[in-house]
């Protein structure tokens, strides 16, 4: 298998990169921009929270995680393993399988972290909260660990890119042997 071009992988993982800081970035500003116990206002038993900023901002983090996770693990698939063994489940890499599997765990984790936090930003009417009728606040730093969890899926997306690409063959390889 020839290795695909160098410019590939960087336009592809500069994607990846800049996907991360940007998902990282809207995290840390929806931390910011939380509603606050201040916010909260009651009327007897129900209970009213308008909705923040934060909402905005964390779905925008959400996507721009999404996207960043789909291309690199596609760049990764498609680039470093041969046709041939595509469908086998060996582990040959115990070093990128390890770094796949952070990625996939911090990105698993950030995803559940986030959809929680915005969907508490949202708007949650009188008698119509989040939960049973009842109205949450998101916790502090809830969206600061979902951005540390982002900058740990990118890179850990982007170093198994790295060491897939170090295992990678420079050029075709052949056995030559004498003829007699």
């Amino acid at each position: 298998m020839e290795k695909p071009p160098s410019s590939f992988f960087v336009i592809g993982f500069s994607i990846v990169a800049t996907l991360t800081l940007a998902s990282f970035a809207s995290c840390m500003a929806a931390e910011f921009n939380r509603t606050s116990k201040k916010d909260l206002k009651l009327n007897g038993r129900f209970c009213f929270l308008p909705e923040s900023e934060a909402f905005k901002l964390g779905v925008a983090g959400l996507i721009c995680l999404i996207m960043a996770q789909i291309i690199g693990n596609t760049i990764i698939c498609h680039s470093y393993w041969p046709k041939e063994n595509r469908k086998s489940c060996s582990v040959k890499r115990p070093l990128l399988s390890t770094t796949l599997l952070i990625s996939w765990a911090s990105f698993g984790i950030a995803v559940v972290m986030m959809s929680g936090a915005i969907s508490m930003s949202s708007r949650q009417e009188y008698g119509k909260g989040w939960v049973e009728g009842e109205c949450y606040v998101v916790k502090d730093r809830i969206f600061v660990g979902a951005a540390l969890l982002v900058l740990i899926n990118g890179a850990s997306t982007i170093s198994s890119a790295a060491i897939g690409r170090k295992s990678h063959p420079k050029g075709p390889t052949q056995i030559n042997s004498q003829i007699r």
